[in-house]
This record gives C-alpha cells, sequence and structure tokens, in this order.
C-alpha cells in the first residue's frame, strides 16, 4: 500500500514538474504552439492509421482493391482515408513552421543542439514514414515512385546495390518490397513516439528558447494555466480547420 501511494506521489510529482510549474518564459507567442499540433498530428495519424490497417490487405494482387473497398464500401472509410493521407500532409505542415520559428528564433544554438538534433530525428523518421505509406495503394505512382526512391541508393559506393535488394525483399519491386514498406509504416509511428518523448526530456532540460532571448531562469512563469491555455486554444483551432476540412471539402470533392 506504501509503496502504491509513493508511485502515486511519484506520478504527480512528474506531472507536476513538467506541466503544471514547468518554467516558461514569459513571453512566448502562438508560433511556440507548433510543437504541440505536431502532437496532436502524430496521434490523429497514428489513430487513423490502426483503422486503416483493419481493411487493408497487404498483397500487390489485392492492396489496390482493398483501398477501393475501404473508400467504397467501409462506412465513412472515405473520410478515414482521407484524414489519414491528407492529415499527413498537414503534418508536415506544422512541423515545418515548428522548424521555421526554431530557424528564425535560433532554437538550434546552445544550448540545445542536442534538442534540434532529436527533432531533425523526428524529421527524417516523418519522411521515411510518408515515403513508405505512398506506396501502400499500389497503384503505378506508387510502384514507379518505389523504384525510383530505393534506387537512389545504389549511388552509394560498393554496398549500394546490396541495401537496393535489401530493401526489395528480393531483385526486384514486388510482394516483399510492399510487405516491407507497409510493416515499416505501421511500426515507425510509434519510433516516433518514442523519439518525440526523448525531444521533449531534451527540451524541459534546457528549457524554451523565446522570441527575445529573456533568461528564462529569470522571468518565468508556470506553464500551467497561463501557456496550457494558450496551447489549448491553437489546439481546437487547428482542430476546427482540420474536420472543416476534411468533413466539407473532401466531402465536396468525393461527390
Amino acid at each position: 500500500m506504501l509503496k502504491n501511494r509513493w508511485n502515486k506521489n511519484l506520478i504527480f510529482a512528474f506531472i507536476n514538474s513538467h506541466i503544471v510549474d514547468y518554467p516558461t518564459p514569459i513571453n512566448l507567442n502562438y508560433a511556440w504552439s507548433f510543437g504541440s499540433m505536431a502532437g496532436i498530428c502524430l496521434v490523429i495519424q497514428i489513430v487513423s492509421g490502426i483503422f486503416l490497417a483493419m481493411h487493408y490487405s497487404c498483397h500487390i494482387d489485392l492492396a489496390f482493391n482493398s483501398i477501393e473497398h475501404i473508400m467504397r464500401d467501409v462506412n465513412n472509410g472515405w473520410l478515414l482515408r482521407y484524414i489519414h493521407a491528407n492529415g499527413a500532409s498537414m503534418f508536415f505542415i506544422i512541423v515545418y513552421s515548428h522548424i521555421f520559428r526554431g530557424l528564425y528564433f535560433g532554437s538550434y544554438i546552445k544550448p540545445r543542439g542536442t534538442l534540434w538534433i532529436s527533432g531533425i530525428i523526428i524529421f527524417l523518421l516523418m519522411m521515411a514514414t510518408a515515403f513508405m505509406g505512398y506506396v501502400l495503394p499500389w497503384g503505378q505512382m506508387s510502384f514507379w515512385g518505389a523504384t525510383v526512391i530505393t534506387n537512389l541508393f545504389s549511388a552509394i559506393p560498393f554496398i549500394g546495390n546490396s541495401i537496393v535488394e535489401f530493401l526489395w525483399g528480393g531483385f526486384c519491386v514486388e510482394n516483399a518490397t510492399l510487405n516491407r514498406f507497409f510493416s515499416l509504416h505501421y511500426f515507425l509511428p510509434f519510433i516516433i513516439v518514442g523519439t518525440a518523448l526523448l525531444h521533449l526530456s531534451f527540451l524541459h532540460t534546457v528549457g524554451s528558447n523565446n522570441p527575445t532571448g529573456i533568461n528564462k531562469n529569470v522571468d518565468y512563469i508556470s506553464f500551467y494555466p497561463y501557456f496550457y491555455v494558450k496551447d489549448l486554444l491553437a489546439f481546437f483551432s487547428f482542430l476546427a480547420f482540420f474536420f472543416f476540412f476534411f468533413i466539407y471539402v473532401s466531402k465536396f470533392i468525393r461527390s
């Protein structure tokens, strides 16, 4: 019983230090909300991807037909697919904005170099995940996209051809390639989640940057309730645009 109470106190102390009383520069604006919005996009992509995987058939003879099945036969499957496919583009827009804010305000400068590197690793993992997701419908664009992009590795001296054959799972783009890409596309988002948590731990170690470079150890306020409300407003504004676009605009395009 004492152990359970100690564990609860430890959890509450962690939440208090990293969310409630986390020292935040007093002059942060809405440009610092892109990080939390990127986290929301990641959750949306994972949840929608899990439901899509329930109806997807990972075989070169069945993949395209399974996409058509999702679009035509699954209840609201068209909306689910649009949320996942177009949501990936919106995810990149949010992350690009997050990176641009970091470049503009110098968030890559010491002592935040490790934080910046972890963010770039997340971005590279996102690109790999998006590319493999692009291949999954297995249409002409998917097939030739997989062929061209994977052949880029053949430019690496000595080991390039071996890397390409490993990615293909054989000597050409075939069913083994699709299986590998689907497995990695499903698995990599959870790696991104782990890397994002590491990214947050680095952030809370060195602290947030701010527009004018004010020392956060002098001029700061607690994250809750001030920036919690600010991020919440940005979050709901983003969701309003997100669902308006996918429910109304996508439905109009579909009709």
